[in-house]
């Protein structure tokens, strides 16, 4: 072996580990087999933990390599909801999504997912409520309560996650567009005032003199911006389409923005009138179907009714389906008759997603940046994009050019 597993509490103290602590966790982290050299045997909770990991991963080893290793959940509903519940008992939540997504796509859990019992036994995610939309279809009417209730505590826990900032962010971005520099006396912004006046203090007088007032714009009753989501639902962007649900219901909670949320694959439906309850738009969804970018966004360039106060966001991966010249033209003539239009590559924490390179340089040539977004960036890029100010766009991480 040319390096060993060290203990974070080793690297912090520069104490070296015991001999038999390193065996241990070379054991666990190769597997056991004949091949593994460390010659070392678990037992208790060790040993449960491996036999987890051999559940789950066991398979593909021994297809890999010819090991003897032998494992896997099976069919049976009741191994894995014990595995489901030893896997929660022995690793953080964190590691507890990771192996349960593997499970979903190496060992065939998804259709187990079917069964209310499974479902109960679960950690949810984000990528759980992917699953789950993907299989809406195929769900019987006594999981699909259940299902619900798994998809509101994702939505729940994210909504209270993001919601603060993205209100916040977006009305102090509203605030600024409404300012005024002549306010009426109950309107000044004493604050910023004070702050830009700082220059006229008379320290004999121990005051400032305020040149000029700055003031706040009064609350209108009326819209003054239009947000327009057009999200991609095929599977690819499950974990897109969750967080858009999520942002289009606190979007659709300010007064100032009329927000629209469009989904689309080869057919486009349009959720608005369901952003009150985010669980309902994402169970409007359809999860893995084709894409055609051009008609969706054909449908929202037809909803607009005042462009210079509009912005439309494009979340997709650009795997156009449909017309792609037909496509960039009306991107084209969206950001010519005066809206705001952004290209979102994904809405999620996945980083760099995979995409269309060749679009998303199409779309760059006609001044419209498609790039990955995090839901942490997202209020920004929408304070941004009313604000009419150069995007945050942010860099790559991993060599590709997401910045297109």
């Amino acid at each position: 072996m040319t390096g060993e597993p060290v203990t974070r509490e080793a690297h912090m103290t520069g104490t070296p580990e015991p001999a038999g602590e390193r065996l241990r966790r070379w054991r666990l982290v190769l597997g056991g087999d004949t091949a593994d050299g460390t010659g070392h045997a678990l037992s208790g909770q060790d040993a449960a933990m491996d036999g987890a990991l051999t559940a789950l991963y066991g398979r593909d080893d021994t297809a890999r390599a010819g090991r003897e290793r032998t494992g896997g959940l099976g069919a049976s509903a009741p191994s894995v909801a014990r595995w489901l519940g030893d896997i929660r008992t022995y690793f953080p939540s964190s590691v507890v999504q990771v192996m349960q997504r593997d499970a979903i796509d190496r060992l065939g859990l998804g259709t187990l997912l079917l069964e209310p019992e499974m479902l109960e036994a679960v950690e949810p995610d984000v990528h759980l409520v992917g699953t789950l939309l993907s299989l809406v279809k195929a769900m019987p009417e006594t999981t699909r309560e259940t299902a619900r209730a798994v998809v509101r505590t994702v939505v729940e826990d994210l909504e209270r996650r993001l919601a603060t900032r993205t209100r916040a962010t977006l009305t102090g971005a509203l605030d600024r567009g409404a300012r005024v520099r002549r306010p009426r006396h109950q309107d000044i912004d004493w604050n910023r005032t004070v702050a830009a006046n700082l220059r006229h203090y008379l320290p004999d007088h121990r005051t400032v003199v305020p040149e000029r007032l700055v003031g706040h714009g009064r609350a209108s009753r009326s819209v003054e911006k239009e947000v327009v989501l057009c999200v991609d639902q095929s599977g690819s962007m499950a974990a897109s389409v969750v967080y858009a649900s999520v942002f289009g219901a606190v979007l659709a909670s300010l007064r100032s923005v009329s927000t629209r949320l469009v989904v689309f694959d080869t057919e486009v439906v349009d959720l608005t009138e369901r952003l009150d309850d985010p669980v309902d738009v994402l169970f409007g969804t359809r999860l893995g179907g084709g894409t055609d970018i051009n008609r969706a966004l054909a449908y929202c360039q037809s909803r607009i009714t005042r462009p210079a106060e509009t912005v439309v966001v494009l979340i997709s991966d650009l795997y156009e389906g449909g017309i792609r010249d037909e496509m960039l033209r009306r991107v084209a003539a969206i950001k010519a008759s005066g809206a705001q239009f952004v290209s979102l590559l994904a809405l999620s924490d996945e980083g760099a997603p995979a995409y269309d390179r060749e679009h998303a340089a199409s779309l760059a040539a006609l001044g419209a940046p498609a790039f990955a977004c995090t839901p942490d960036l997202f209020p920004e890029v929408m304070a941004a994009a009313i604000e009419k100010r150069p995007l945050p766009i942010p860099d790559a991480e991993d060599g590709s050019d997401s910045r297109l």
